[in-house]
């Protein structure tokens, strides 16, 4: 079993020179990208497609976005991803549909070891991430590995997401926790 495939499996691997030439070409792809002009729709829309494993209509990233290979990232429809974010998709992120993520956002999917002796010697694991559809990460959040985050959910500005959060609700702070629900009276536009 290759390194790569041990990371996606989830079990303990060291990032490889195979690795490294993905990691190569992501980081050209995402150079390529961020120095496209926004205007050149086409253009952008033919890097994304390069780079990520899939997206869905009305993708719109600013720059400057940052991953670890790019082809473990789904995205998908009407999604908005705010300036200076950084996929670290060493194992699958999937974002839902109609999602908005604030500025400087980081989504890590890898952890080192934290035995000193393993982590010298580079040793890691990989979770993936979920985000589902309708969610709102605020600026200059964080989610590590392995959390999945429910639809409709609010992640407030500056959150560290260690765990999971359900469906439908607010949650901040570092490390996040559950606030309270979205209810009726949160809507902008009351009828």
């Amino acid at each position: 079993m290759t390194e790569y495939e041990k990371s996606q499996r989830g079990l303990p691997h060291i990032f490889d020179a195979p690795m490294v030439a993905m990691y190569d070409r992501a980081a050209t792809l995402s150079t390529a990208y961020n120095r496209t002009d926004l205007q050149n729709v086409q253009k952008l829309n033919e890097l994304l497609d390069a780079l990520l494993k899939s997206k869905g209509d009305e993708v719109r990233i600013m720059p400057d976005f940052h991953c670890e290979y790019g082809s473990n990232i789904t995205i998908g429809h009407r999604v908005f991803i705010n300036f200076n974010c950084i996929l670290m998709d060493n194992a699958e992120i999937v974002i839902g549909d109609d999602v908005r993520i604030g500025p400087n956002v980081s989504v890590y999917t890898v952890n080192h070891a934290l035995d000193p002796d393993e982590r010298a010697t580079g040793l890691c694991v990989c979770a993936p991430v979920y985000v589902a559809n309708k969610v709102w990460i605020g600026g200059d959040v964080t989610i590590l590995a392995g959390v999945m985050i429910g639809e409709g959910a609010v992640i407030g500005a500056g959150s560290v997401v260690t765990k999971d959060v359900p469906a439908g609700m607010i949650a901040a702070g570092n490390p996040c926790r559950v606030i309270r629900p979205i209810r009726a009276e949160d809507k902008l536009i009351h009828r």
